[in-house]
């Protein structure tokens, strides 16, 4: 499981993250939602060990991402992260793209890396794809090519970074029924979205963020259906 305890987390003196407690179980979805600038795209960095800490802690199935005994590049094996921007290599084909991690980070052969490439890009759809440059793909399949490169790796769990925010809305769709196959799949997610119908129909649970605290975590069906803070209630009037 993932283990967040009292985390904080400053950029010079602005405080950014005030204390967060969050434990993910395996096989859950947590949404994080919130306002710009609450901290959520933060955690996630600090979670991937992308971010140092101020105070507190995260364990990733027992190992602390912040120690300095940790081998974090070995840890980030366990998880994935798909971020707004897909960044694919123009120059490689779509296969290649996604078999380069495997061959350079787990040291599989060329064979094995594109066999493990292949079937993920089967999963996200894009089979009839493999040996198309990005610069011939659509938004919505770069970033499943970029989740695809995400699930290559054989994470244990994926971190999602608002991944739909830099599509066009007919493009978004293709995107979230990619991350609700994972989810129906079993695998553990923590997605920052702003894709509030996903929250509530694919997430376990939905924490709200509002200036760099989770002002209410629970069931969808009371964080977004039936808020109990008045923060989440102004948010949630404002995107519904």
């Amino acid at each position: 499981m993932i283990d967040i305890r009292a985390v904080q987390k400053s950029f010079g003196s602005l405080e950014v993250l005030k204390g967060i407690d969050i434990t993910v179980q395996k096989g859950e979805v947590l949404s994080i939602i919130g306002a710009s600038g609450s901290g959520k795209s933060t955690l996630l960095y600090c979670i991937n060990g992308l971010q140092p800490i101020q105070g507190g802690s995260i364990h990733v199935d027992g190992i602390d991402v912040h120690a300095k005994s940790t081998n974090i590049d070995a840890l980030r094996q366990k998880l994935g992260m798909v971020f707004q921007q897909w960044n694919c290599f123009p120059h490689l084909t779509v296969l290649e793209n996604v078999a380069l991690a495997p061959r350079v980070v787990l040291r599989k052969s060329k064979a094995e890396a594109q066999d493990l490439a292949a079937r993920q890009l089967e999963r996200v759809g894009l089979a009839s794809k493999l040996n198309n440059y990005p610069s011939e793909l659509s938004g919505g399949q770069q970033q499943r090519v970029a989740i695809a490169r995400g699930l290559a790796m054989q994470p244990s769990y994926m971190l999602f970074d608002e991944v739909t925010s830099a599509l066009d809305p007919e493009l978004v769709g293709e995107v979230l029924d990619t991350m609700r196959m994972l989810a129906e799949d079993g695998m553990t997610m923590i997605c920052v979205t702003h894709e509030i119908g996903f929250a509530r129909d694919v997430s376990d649970r939905v924490a709200f963020f509002s200036q760099g605290i989770v002002e209410e975590i629970g069931p969808p069906e009371q964080v977004i259906n039936a808020p109990e803070k008045e923060r989440t209630r102004a948010f949630l009037n404002k995107v519904l």
